[in-house]
């Protein structure tokens, strides 16, 4: 795999950080591990001998478990640690729980944290690689490149670049850590991007993301001009006052229907982080539709983890062996 060779970091925490060349190195090796799923044994020995711990303080089966068969596909030995069982509750620190961790020898720690930065000051107390699985409202950036992945799986095949594509994100643009994956990685890969909602969950400070970023508050005027049309989640839990009537005037204003999907373009692709919230962002027969990728998207996302967790597992073994 020589995307390998451009790549030194032992952490992924966020796409911001990254260059597009750095992008492109995850989803070249994505894409040469993707296969390894097919197979009738479905391991490599790239990990053999690491270990990964899983870290969440936030619910999520989907991210969990698709980072634990990444990891496993790997070769490497997998530990889910159950913070509500831990000294987590006693009041231990979460630098304290992570150097406790390490120093059972682990190589690789997958968090996701309530709170933005979480994973940035893991990366500061410990040797080993800290992968960040989403936090607070900050970042998802393994959500950001399967959903790359996808988009540039599917139109690669159709002859057009991502620096060809216009991309609409729907939704609680303002809530969401995958919004902000997505924008960073999609507008370094020159891809064009118009961020679409009520204007309580898409404010207009939301351009401080990237500049080049459109904002637009009526879907059906999008939706004609768009190549991918990435639905989000309404984040319930983390919205602090009401943000529109009802739901079922978000549903008709900015909910994709089938017969809101005859304004889009004829091929059209339509992705989603989940869980989705089907009637409500979503109908039934948009999302099991033949536009829908979302099952997809899940599929790369394994080899996607794959890629990441290889790359800076191994990144982080090159840099103890030339400390």
């Amino acid at each position: 795999m020589t995307a390998e060779r451009t790549w030194t970091r032992s952490h992924l925490l966020g796409l911001e950080e990254l260059s597009a060349d750095e992008i492109l190195s995850i989803l070249d090796t994505a894409q040469s591990l993707k296969e390894v799923s097919t197979r009738s044994i479905k391991k490599v020995p790239a990990l053999r001998g690491k270990v990964m711990v899983n870290l969440f303080f936030e619910d999520s089966t989907r991210t969990k478990t698709s980072f634990s068969l990444a990891a496993q596909r790997l070769s490497a030995d997998v530990i889910d640690f159950s913070v509500s069982t831990s000294s987590v509750s006693k009041g231990e620190t979460l630098r304290d729980t992570a150097r406790n961790i390490e120093a059972m020898g682990v190589d690789v720690i997958v968090v996701r944290h309530r709170s933005s930065g979480a994973p940035l000051l893991l990366s500061q107390c410990v040797e080993c690689s800290v992968i960040n699985a989403g936090d607070g409202s900050h970042e998802h950036p393994t959500q950001g490149l399967l959903d790359l992945f996808t988009i540039r799986e599917t139109f690669e095949a159709r002859g057009k670049k991502i620096s060809d594509l216009h991309v609409a994100i729907v939704g609680d643009i303002a809530n969401s850590r995958v919004a902000r994956s997505n924008i960073h990685a999609l507008t370094k890969l020159g891809a064009r991007v118009t961020l679409v909602g009520p204007s309580t969950l898409v404010p207009g400070d939301m351009k401080k993301i990237h500049p080049n970023i459109a904002i637009a508050h009526d879907l059906d005027a999008v939706l004609p001009q768009v190549d991918v049309i990435n639905m989000l989640r309404i984040q319930f839990e983390r919205l602090t006052s009401a943000a529109f009537p009802s739901v079922r005037e978000y549903s008709r204003f900015f909910g994709l229907t089938h017969e809101r999907l005859k304004l889009c373009r004829p091929d059209v692709l339509v992705l989603h982080p989940g869980p989705m919230n089907r009637g409500l962002e979503i109908n039934t027969n948009v999302a099991d539709g033949d536009h829908s990728a979302i099952l997809r998207q899940v599929s790369n996302g394994l080899a996607v983890r794959m890629a990441v967790l290889y790359l800076c597992v191994g990144a982080n073994s090159v840099a103890r062996n030339l400390a």
